[in-house]
């Protein structure tokens, strides 16, 4: 019998997950063909990446709500973990490929769009999904990192063995992590000194040429490193860490902690992407808002129709509209 308060978790979270990014990949996908920035591409492929992951974990969460007893094979239950791996560990290489990306556009602004063409983007998403393949299918293809007493329980712990998630951990998840902490900071170093260079220009007497930037441009660079790495951080780190202390530690039993809350913590922060990589940026909060004013213009002049029909004689209240420009601000 599954946790049925634990599967309504993950229900909820699934759903909001595939909705949110669903979402962001209707509006980037409109972005991208209208304005061909291909930079943007990286950003689609985290809104698809994280979506596969609420949808793989409705599997899980519908087991969980059932009140049946279910003994899958362990082939299944490996081929399982696997599928919702594969996503997961997408989304985390897709955070580092978007680093990249926006370190390289600040780093050589005159060589971005030179080097950043559809091969070199299609080559790197490929990639990514075949690294991510690789990560999440190699306890099928190598046995050995199955566990050799299944019970029958499929859970991430129960059907694969340490070793798998250690090997992972070492090879993948610490040197994106640290190479991810690397771009984001030189990103704030760049902003930091570009705005020293803006402060001595003007104390020169070009401020006219070169506007400064308000007081607070330096604190919401970091306002943005901070929660870019913290979110990123503060999700997936201490479910690493756990699963690390799991290893060393054969006697203690994390296995219960790691699985329902941790490892749900981590799968919140696809969650949260969207709004920190997706609806930050300002040309998809522009393409929102008109995707939102052609929603209007098509949908609610059915409604004023009917309304004017049932009742003429009714005067109707002004309606204040925000202009593009107050949006933008």
């Amino acid at each position: 019998m599954g946790d049925v308060a634990f599967g309504i978790l993950l229900a909820t979270l699934a759903s909001l997950i595939m909705a949110l990014n669903a979402l962001m990949v209707i509006v980037l996908a409109r972005l991208i063909w209208r304005s061909s920035y291909l930079g943007l591409c990286f950003v689609l492929n985290l809104a698809i990446a994280d979506a596969l992951v609420g949808f793989t974990i409705t599997g899980l969460a519908t087991e969980e709500l059932s009140d049946a007893e279910h003994h899958i094979p362990q082939r299944y239950c490996a081929l399982r973990m696997a599928f919702i791996t594969c996503p997961c560990a997408a989304s985390i290489l897709t955070v580092m490929l978007v680093a990249f990306d926006r370190y390289l556009a600040i780093k050589h602004p005159f060589r971005y769009f030179q080097i950043m063409r559809s091969p070199v983007v299609g080559a790197f998403i490929g990639g990514l999904w075949l690294l991510a393949c690789l990560i999440g299918f190699l306890p099928v293809i190598a046995r050995s990192f199955q566990q050799e007493n299944y019970q029958g329980s499929c859970t991430f712990f129960a059907v694969f063995q340490p070793t798998y998630l250690l090997t992972v951990l070492c090879v993948s998840f610490f040197p994106a992590f640290f190479v991810f902490v690397y771009f984001h900071c030189h990103l704030l170093k760049i902003a930091s000194l570009q705005m020293q260079q803006i402060r001595e220009l003007q104390q020169i007497g070009l401020a006219s040429t070169y506007p400064v930037s308000p007081p607070s441009s330096d604190m919401k660079a970091l306002r943005t490193v901070a929660i870019s790495v913290g979110c990123f951080a503060l999700s997936w780190s201490p479910f690493f860490i756990g699963s690390i202390v799991q290893v060393v530690c054969q006697r203690c039993i994390l296995q219960h902690v790691l699985e329902r809350y941790l490892w749900v913590l981590g799968v919140f922060n696809s969650l949260v992407n969207p709004l920190v990589y997706a609806y930050w940026q300002k040309e998809v909060r522009l393409q929102l808002y008109r995707m939102c004013r052609c929603m209007k213009s098509r949908v609610f002049p059915l409604f004023w129709t009917d309304s004017q029909a049932r009742r003429p004689g009714r005067v109707v209240a002004s309606v204040h509209v925000i202009s593009l420009a107050q949006f933008e601000e």
